[in-house]
C-alpha cells in the first residue's frame, strides 16, 4: 500500500511540474500563466485511476493522452465528453474497452475523464 502512495505522489509532482521553467531564462519577462485549482480527488476515484488509467495515461503508452498534458487532450476535448466517454467504454484505437477498469460504472468513467483533463483549456 505504501508503494502506491509513493507512485501517486510521483504522479502528482509530475503533473504539477508540467510547464514549469527551470529558471534559466530569468531575464525574460513572461506572461502570467493561467492556473486551475485542483481539489483532492475522492480516494476511491484515485484507487480506480491508479489501478487502471494510470497504466497508460502517465507515460502515454500506446498513444494515450498524458494526464495534465494539455496538448494531448485538446483535439479529444473538442469532440465532446460524450464521445470520450463512449471511446472509454467501447474502446478506441489502442485503448481497450473499459480501459482496464472492470469495476467502473459510467459515472466513474466520467469522473476519471474529468480528473485527467482538469485545467485543460
Amino acid at each position: 500500500m505504501k508503494k502506491r502512495w509513493h507512485v501517486m505522489t510521483l504522479i502528482v509532482f509530475a503533473v504539477m511540474g508540467v510547464g514549469c521553467e527551470n529558471g534559466e531564462h530569468d531575464a525574460l519577462v513572461e506572461a502570467p500563466v493561467k492556473t486551475t485549482a485542483i481539489s483532492a480527488p475522492d480516494p476511491e476515484l484515485m484507487r480506480l485511476w491508479m489501478n487502471s488509467c494510470a497504466l497508460c495515461h502517465v507515460t502515454g503508452v500506446g498513444g494515450a493522452p498524458i494526464v495534465g498534458k494539455f496538448d494531448d487532450w485538446a483535439d479529444r476535448l473538442e469532440q465532446g465528453n460524450e464521445l470520450l466517454l463512449q471511446h472509454t467504454i467501447e474502446g478506441y484505437n489502442n485503448m481497450p474497452p473499459l480501459g482496464y477498469c472492470m469495476a467502473c460504472e459510467k459515472d466513474d468513467f466520467a469522473a476519471l475523464i474529468e480528473f485527467m483533463t482538469v485545467g485543460t483549456p
